[in-house]
């Protein structure tokens, strides 16, 4: 009978040997571990099988999270996800070769995004390098500037000393995948982002390596403050006076709403910016740019985060007399559209003293013209129509209720459009719930009409591309319903053991003990009870939204056949709350919007920009097991929203073109 706290350990001639590459293994993830890493996603392969028999064995020990995928771009997007929701980076292993190239499009998200990301890539020795050595090819520098760091690692030999190596190659790549020095102090540039260990491993390649004593409770993730802003005495002063607008971009985190409400300035906020919300929004942002005396009086503008979705946003950055000031808490690169920015901070303030004359106006006009197009450009609601029924409850006008009858039958019958597939998955998101874009149509128009609202929308706007949403929102529901999720991070179950309590509670009682000493220690005990009564309702609540919170995804029929491969869950795996609603158009209706649909052939321009597909998706969900549902009509649609989500699921919604 095998140990079952060994690694590699299922061939009984294993017993008797060792494997440096094992060895190393399990000192990385012990490390990992200890540093409150939490999950790791493994792509299977032969070099890599140190690393994934020791994960394995980690898992079975109840240490960590083991995700498995076969395909190294979901494995991938799936540690993108995983790092987007908990703010702490997951770990991918692959295995040499291509294997290790397939992960490169989530490490360019990861590093444009800001996303913490591990790679641990098996290798080849490096004597095997350049002589045509099957399967290896040159990984160091594969992912050229995008990693924050990397590290060559030559294979271990089980020399003294591997072990506390290994460990120290995991806390440098935390540190870096953080954003963190290696004092551990935040560094805002290049900030957090993906890192790779290339490590180089032979054989034999696995065996028999009992895992470490667990090192008690793991580091907390280390995460930014609740605005993502930089402390008071770093951040740059804001001037009042100019007629200023706020921008929120992706990413921009409540940091910008913030702002905008403590200015008195109006809000622009996209909808995957987390800034979505508040008194000081803009509805219909893009019409309001374009009204008289608004968009072209704007003097200044304050832009956090990442704004992607509209034309009409980089072109007010590059006019001639707007100033721009850029903010961003870290990250490699600045949104400076036309290099026209002139002033970028790390977090900003506004200066202390009452609004300059004409501010309320300035913003009471955004919001009036706002909610005016917004209104103007919603659906005409139906004439009220009298149901034919008295108070009694009897018919007594036949006529008038068959015309509500077919009025509401009419209603019910309503073929769904964009515009009311975006506003009814809005409104099925609670705040508990994580909603997913795409990056093609549907997250435009979403972006035009749904309202404010404090939802936790993700988008992979870091380069925009539709690869890997399935995976990163599998990602982001797995570790949105692990218990400490759903809301606040784990750090606010910690916050609120750590809270101090009244001593003037009913529990304390001035006659326990003799004297002042015996007071002071039976008002202490108390303050610890109130304080350890407080974080249990705290983790109670905090598992109530695990337990209950879903994750929506809203994406185009091309945006999930190009990741339609993560759709395979690991054997054996949670099956998450997870409702992908595809908008299923029949191709790349995006395309329809660009100036060449205008000129080009239209047969050549369907063949190579719309692609149409006719790919049958209730066929596609029955192979990879997911749960079936399809509504093309209104009340279709608002069934298959109220319906609870209890596993993996496809809604297919048939738009037009």
């Amino acid at each position: 009978m095998t140990d079952p706290g060994a690694v590699g350990a299922a061939p009984e001639a294993s017993e008797h040997r060792r494997s440096p590459a094992s060895e190393f293994a399990v000192a990385l993830l012990a490390e990992l571990e200890r540093l409150g890493v939490r999950d790791v996603v493994v792509a299977p392969g032969s070099r890599s099988q140190a690393l994934a028999l020791a994960a394995a064995e980690f898992e079975r020990a109840g240490r960590l999270r083991l995700h498995v995928r076969i395909d190294e771009r979901s494995a991938g997007f799936l540690a993108l996800g995983l790092g987007v929701e908990s703010g702490h980076p997951a770990a991918v292993v692959a295995t040499s070769g291509t294997a290790v190239a397939n992960l490169h499009p989530a490490v360019l998200e990861a590093h444009h995004a800001g996303v913490p990301l591990l790679v641990l890539a098996a290798d080849r020795p490096a004597e095997l390098r350049g002589i045509r050595s099957n399967q290896t090819t040159m990984q160091p520098g594969i992912f050229a500037g995008a990693v924050r760091l990397e590290r060559d690692v030559s294979a271990p030999e089980g020399a003294p000393g591997e072990a506390e190596t290994a460990a120290e190659l995991a806390r440098l790549a935390v540190a870096a995948a953080e954003g963190r020095d290696g004092t551990g102090e935040s560094v805002p540039h290049p900030g957090p982002g993906p890192v790779l260990l290339n490590l180089q491993l032979r054989e034999p390649l696995s065996a028999v390596a009992a895992l470490p004593p667990a090192a008690g409770e793991p580091m907390p993730p280390v995460s930014p403050g609740a605005d993502g802003a930089a402390p008071s005495g770093q951040a740059g002063a804001l001037a009042r006076g100019p007629r200023t607008v706020v921008v929120a971009g992706a990413g921009a985190g409540p940091a910008a709403e913030a702002l905008a409400r403590a200015g008195g300035w109006p809000l622009i906020a996209e909808i995957t910016s987390g800034a979505r919300f508040g008194p000081n929004l803009v509805p219909a942002y893009r019409e309001v740019l374009a009204e008289p005396g608004l968009g072209d009086a704007v003097e200044r503008l304050i832009v956090f985060g990442h704004p992607t979705l509209s034309r009409e946003l980089p072109a007010l950055v590059q006019r001639e007399g707007v100033e721009t000031v850029v903010v961003a808490p870290s990250g490699v690169e600045w949104f400076n559209p036309g290099h026209r920015a002139r002033r970028f901070e790390r977090a900003v303030h506004v200066e202390p003293g009452a609004p300059a004359e004409g501010e309320r106006a300035w913003l009471g006009r955004w919001l009036q013209t706002g909610r005016a197009l917004a209104a103007a450009s919603a659906p005409a609601e139906p004439d009220a129509v009298r149901t034919g029924v008295d108070e009694t409850g009897h018919v007594t006008d036949f006529a008038a209720q068959r015309a509500f009858l077919d009025a509401q039958l009419g209603r019910m019958r309503e073929p769904v459009g964009r515009r009311l597939l975006a506003e009814s998955v809005w409104a099925a998101s609670w705040p508990h719930d994580r909603l997913v874009l795409g990056a093609s149509r549907l997250i435009r128009d979403a972006d035009r009409v749904v309202p404010g609202r404090r939802i936790h929308a993700h988008a992979n706007r870091g380069l925009s591309g539709i690869d890997g949403t399935v995976a990163t929102a599998l990602g982001i529901a797995i570790a949105s319903q692990q218990p400490a999720a759903a809301g606040e991070p784990a750090e606010a179950v910690a916050e609120a053991s750590s809270a101090p309590a009244s001593a003037a509670s009913d529990g304390f009682d001035p006659s326990a003990g003799d004297g002042l000493a015996a007071m002071l220690a039976r008002a202490a005990e108390v303050e610890q009870q109130l304080a350890e009564a407080k974080a249990g309702r705290a983790a109670q609540e905090a598992r109530a939204r695990a337990e209950s919170s879903v994750t929506r995804v809203l994406l185009g029929d091309l945006t999930l056949l190009h990741d339609v491969g993560s759709l395979l869950l690991g054997a054996g795996e949670t099956r998450p709350r997870i409702l992908v609603i595809v908008g299923n158009d029949g191709g790349g209706t995006i395309f329809d919007s660009l100036e060449v649909a205008a000129s080009a052939p239209a047969e050549a321009f369907d063949r190579v920009q719309y692609t149409p597909q006719s790919v049958d998706l209730e066929a596609l969900a029955r192979a990879y097991g997911w749960r079936y549902r399809r509504a093309a009509v209104r009340s279709e649609l608002e069934a298959a929203l109220g319906e609870a989500v209890t596993e993996p699921t496809i809604l297919e919604v048939p738009l037009n073109r």
